[in-house]
């Protein structure tokens, strides 16, 4: 009968604290020098720790999940009687690719059905505590592919096993994410993983507040959005100086109808315009996502800021009414929204929605698509800035005139929209803000 000895976590250099994510062997396995044992991982790779001498397993004595550094014990071993140990520990290496293993098409090893005892007499811990599901404890999988398995958040024992012996490789992961996204699962949040919840008592005092309706609706409605729609924002600017000058003008006949105009009246004509000329923005992807579904009207989403939390009534036919009609049609949908007094139909049948923080701040930021709607633009504060008149000398002080600048910021579904269409439609919608006589032609 061979020595025993207990094989513990080599010179790993600077790591500590590494997860342990699969075990190779059980109590009863004989294996060789080099050997795998364990596998551990680190923020940076997944290591294999190898079996310095031949002999037979005894005791497990680490679990999945389980945080080890140099030094842990992690297997006892009965040496063979002619077996000669390594020299020194081999620092534990990155496994080769799966096709290019040496065990690739051996028998997996079957997993023990009950961790030995310790020789203090204390009981080990259970092979399969502190696992996480997509660990897939008693699936067969190399430590790539289990890391590969958590990086997607795909548990190992959902998806098929192609490899020898059945084995599951990192195909069988890949299409296994397929088929759920084809499904339509990953669009509905699907492997997303949830947000520990944490105890912020622990580090000071804290109170909780209840979510407004609104906000708690606000947040189920954007998250679907994000998830669904893969986000991109082109971002712009329009120079309003002459728009500026002709809004002022207006001011007093405004005053007169009890109204105030801004610049979002007139950019919501704008986009009505812009909306006729490129009819994908005013569009909606048909289930299934095969085809459009273009709307025929101009029916405009506009976010309201109320103290419970953000709305989106609708002016209908924007195209159809004049600046001073859609001033007078927004301060009412706000004052209303503000009062809590709106109904379902005020804040249904957009085609198109436009978020405004002028009246706050900001340069530029990226609204969410409002889906099934496929684009949202964002208006940020008006800022006064130099810009070039044209002059024969660029570098000259007075060929540079200050001008009012709207920042524009227009986010759309990429699976509808591409990047050159977002910029064409900035563009346009830029060079109408810049001639507002554009508005009458």
């Amino acid at each position: 009968m061979g020595s025993e000895s207990l094989i513990r976590v080599p010179d790993i250099g600077d790591f500590e604290d590494v997860e342990v994510v699969e075990i190779m062997v059980g109590p009863g396995d004989e294996v060789q020098v080099e050997d795998p044992l364990v596998s551990i991982e680190s923020d940076k790779a997944t290591m294999e720790i190898p079996a310095p001498v031949a002999g037979r397993v005894l005791e497990i004595r680490v679990s999945l999940g389980e945080s080890v550094s140099e030094g842990s014990a992690l297997v006892l071993m009965e040496c063979s009687e002619d077996a000669e140990a390594a020299p020194e520990p081999k620092k534990p290496v990155p496994p080769p690719a799966e096709e290019s293993r040496p065990d690739a098409r051996e028998t997996p090893r079957p997993p023990a059905a009950e961790p030995a005892r310790p020789a203090s007499g204390g009981s080990a811990p259970e092979a399969g505590a502190g696992l996480a599901d997509s660990a897939g404890q008693g699936v067969h999988a190399s430590p790539g592919v289990r890391r590969y398995a958590r990086q997607l958040g795909v548990d190992l024992r959902e998806t098929g096993a192609s490899g020898p012996r059945g084995r599951v490789l990192e195909s069988d992961i890949t299409q296994h994410v397929h088929q759920a996204m084809s499904s339509g699962e990953m669009g509905r949040g699907g492997g997303v993983p949830p947000v520990p919840a944490v105890d912020f008592s622990r580090f000071g005092p804290v109170r909780e507040e209840r979510l407004a309706k609104i906000r708690r609706v606000s947040a189920q409605n954007l998250s679907r959005s994000w998830l669904n729609a893969p986000h991109v924002t082109q971002h712009d600017e329009a120079d309003i100086t002459e728009l500026e000058d002709f809004r002022r003008s207006c001011k007093e006949e405004a005053i007169r109808r009890g109204l105030k105009l801004s610049p979002l009246h007139f950019v919501l004509k704008a986009v009505a315009r812009v909306l006729a000329e490129f009819p994908d923005f005013r569009s909606s992807l048909a289930p299934g996502g095969e085809s459009l579904v273009v709307k025929e009207y101009f029916h405009l989403g506009v976010a309201v800021d109320t103290e419970n939390g953000l709305v989106v009534p609708v002016i209908r036919d924007v195209d159809r009414k004049s600046i001073f009609e859609l001033a007078a049609e927004l301060a009412d949908l706000a004052e209303r929204a503000r009062a809590r007094r709106l109904g379902p139909g005020d804040m249904q049948g957009a085609c198109f929605s436009i978020s405004s923080l002028g009246g706050i701040g900001g340069t530029a930021f990226t609204p969410i698509v409002n889906v099934p709607e496929v684009a949202i633009l964002g208006l940020s504060k008006l800022q006064v800035l130099p810009r070039w008149s044209g002059g024969s000398d660029p570098g000259a002080a007075e060929d540079f005139r200050a001008r009012a600048i709207l920042p524009l910021s227009l986010s759309y579904d990429h699976r509808v929209i591409d990047g050159a269409a977002a910029a064409r439609f900035t563009s346009r919608l830029g060079r109408i803000l810049d001639r507002p006589g554009y508005l009458l032609l």
